[in-house]
């Protein structure tokens, strides 16, 4: 017989309830990521099939994103015009182009060297030509009061060219006149309504004291320079598509760092970001797309809402008798994620760092993650998709989360995971997660199905969690991999929760935690568990360990927290074959994540003895959930 679900949702209790009415409530702090550990005769089985059932998907937006030669091209000479800018004058030397007073007007497709500084003053492109439009900046300084510094108001392709060596900058006023009343235009210090190229090796400082940083109303593509935008609105803002490489980009923004805008045509609205260095501070999302986010190579550093530290739902200003409906730091429509897709985020390469008050990653679609280096620190989830979260590589570190990965179906077949949560560590479809507190911009919904699954093939995943290690509204299958569950420490969570069926057919297990709700594999297993619950609680870093009484090692490993239940499923747990529990001691095999391999184990206190005679053997009594869903 199952067990009900728990509820997962924080309890919002108003100042002034009385404590003899309050049901529950529990202020934890996320702990440092466990360490767990075993022989190397516990090494991974190969993968097998493994009934992976998830969601229906969601259809990708088309990402892939050509660069042609003027996209690239960053020689000069051959200018249609040399334009010297100074003060409040304009010197024309050429065509297509003519001066009035501090403003220059650009009227033909062509190649335009500028240079000198505008105390006040605007370029201005407008042109039918079906040629495009090239400003090379070359040492550019350009103020403008009232209006966009650069407004590319029409025109068939401009593309800024930051000549070598040099050092540009342009900044705007707090109040513009608007050209486009009605469309509210121009709205940003770089403003263009047709497709934008920013590449070269020189740098372009904007300062942004109206609106955004830079606006594309078409393609916006950066293919190189150093770029550094401040903004009092979104630092970078394209509608068809944002595309990034080979360019060093730094964004302070008020609020979203780089946005993609169109989410009228399925096929756009997506960033793709392909290398070079992106540093974004950003007020709200710090990246955020219509459809959605591709990222496959690049140094990628984010900070979102101020950070994790800023979250009303982190365990260290977590308050569960405060009001949290007055609280200054979110908004009911506010969103700091770190990067925010509706439709899908695919990493297939990069490094990337996320410090958000919010999730780390949210797509409100799918999420697949093939290669790369991610460190994510969140207010809320680590990782957030609706739909489907798909983990083939890579290397995953969340140092810090509410729940750490979240999704209505998971599957993960490669890469390195680590997990530290306060609350679950894994959560597949937990119903209405309330983990936002007072319905914060954040807070996901899920709706609990049959279909909700968690499907390990390979991988390592190692978990830390103050609530459930993993929570699943559904099945569990694994047939290949290493999951290592640490924690919780209270009985009102366990280290498996499920309330479907757990199938283990290869791979290895261990959970170590409370024994009030444990579990531990069903009987459509076909690899032996075992679940030891102990007489009482051993205290944390103390060393438990399995072996036959032939002395063959199953298992040394030293869960980070106090433990009262362990439960380990390995290919090398054999029917009929007797083993011994020992704890305390030590090994001097070679540990990771607490886990050893090889060595030898000494000086440890033998604890009990079973034999294997069924799918799941049970040491010890339950608590009110221990061994249920065998």
């Amino acid at each position: 017989m199952l067990r009900s679900k728990k509820a997962k949702a924080h309890i919002y209790v108003p100042a002034h309830m009385p404590v003899y009415k309050i049901l529950s409530a529990v202020v934890i702090l996320c702990t440092l990521f466990f360490t767990a550990c075993t022989t190397d005769d516990t090494t991974d089985t190969e993968n097998t099939s493994g009934n992976n059932t998830s969601a229906t998907a969601v259809p990708k937006a088309d990402t892939a994103v050509e660069y042609d030669d003027e996209d690239t091209d960053i020689t000069t000479g051959s200018e249609t015009a040399t334009i010297t800018l100074n003060g409040t004058s304009i010197t024309v030397d050429g065509t297509g182009a003519s001066a009035s007073g501090s403003t220059l007007t650009i009227t033909a497709g062509g190649t335009y060297l500028i240079s000198g500084t505008l105390s006040d003053g605007q370029i201005l492109v407008n042109t039918t030509s079906k040629t495009t439009v090239r400003l090379v900046l070359n040492g550019v300084n350009i103020t403008c009061s009232d209006s966009a510094p650069i407004y590319i108001m029409d025109g068939k392709k401009a593309v800024i060219v930051l000549a070598d060596g040099t050092e540009n900058s342009i900044t705007d006023g707090t109040q513009y006149t608007l050209t486009d009343a009605t469309a509210e235009e121009p709205s940003a210090a770089l403003f263009c309504k047709c497709d934008l190229t920013i590449t070269g090796n020189g740098s372009l400082t904007i300062d942004a004291n109206y609106n955004n940083g830079i606006t594309g109303k078409d393609v916006l593509k950066i293919t190189g320079g150093t770029i550094s935008v401040t903004a009092v609105s979104d630092g970078i803002k394209g509608r068809d598509y944002v595309a990034i490489k080979d360019a060093n980009i730094t964004v302070t923004s008020e609020a979203d760092g780089i946005q993609a805008s169109n989410d009228e045509d399925s096929t756009l609205g997506f960033v793709s970001i392909e290398s070079g260095t992106l540093n974004i501070d950003a007020g709200l999302d710090a990246i955020q797309a219509e459809t959605s986010v591709l990222i496959s190579g690049g140094t990628i550093n984010l900070t979102a809402g101020g950070g994790s530290s800023n979250s009303i739902n982190n365990a260290d200003n977590f308050n569960p008798w405060n009001d949290y409906s007055d609280d200054s730091t979110t908004t009911d429509t506010d969103s700091t994620k770190g990067i925010k897709a509706p439709v899908d985020i695919t990493i297939s390469g990069g490094t990337i760092t996320i410090d958000s008050a919010d999730d780390a990653l949210h797509s409100s679609g799918s999420m697949t993650i093939n290669s790369g280096t991610l460190t994510l620190t969140a207010g809320d989830d680590g990782m957030h998709a609706d739909t489907s979260l798909t983990i083939a590589g890579g290397t995953i570190d969340i140092t810090r989360s509410y729940e750490g990965m979240e999704s209505a179906a998971m599957l993960v077949s490669g890469g390195d995971i680590t997990s530290v949560s306060s609350d679950d560590g894994i959560n597949i479809a937990g119903g209405n997660d309330s983990s936002s507190i007072s319905g914060r911009a954040g807070q996901n919904n899920f709706t609990s199905s049959s279909t909700n699954a968690l499907t390990i093939t390979g991988g390592t995943i190692a978990v830390s969690a103050v609530g459930d290690g993993i929570d699943v509204n559904g099945s569990v299958t694994i047939s290949g991999g290493t999951l290592l569950v640490n924690g919780p420490t209270s009985d009102g969570n366990g280290p498996l929760d499920y309330d479907g069926t757990f199938q283990m057919t290869g791979g290895f297990l261990v959970a170590a935690g409370s024994s009030g709700m444990a579990q531990a594999p069903d009987t459509s297993s076909t690899q032996y568990a075992v679940m030891i619950n102990f007489t009482s609680s051993i205290s944390a870093n103390t060393m438990v360990h399995i072996q036959s009484k032939s002395g063959e090692s199953i298992l040394s490993f030293v869960p980070e927290k106090n433990y009262e239940s362990i439960v380990v499923c390995s290919p090398n747990l054999e029917k009929g074959t007797t083993y011994e529990i020992y704890t305390g001691g030590s090994c001097t095999g070679t540990a990771q994540n607490g886990l050893y391999t090889g060595g030898t184990y000494s000086g440890g206190t033998e604890y009990d003895s079973f034999t294997v005679s069924s799918i799941v053997t049970t040491i010890g009594s339950t608590g009110m959930g221990g061994g249920m869903g065998r």
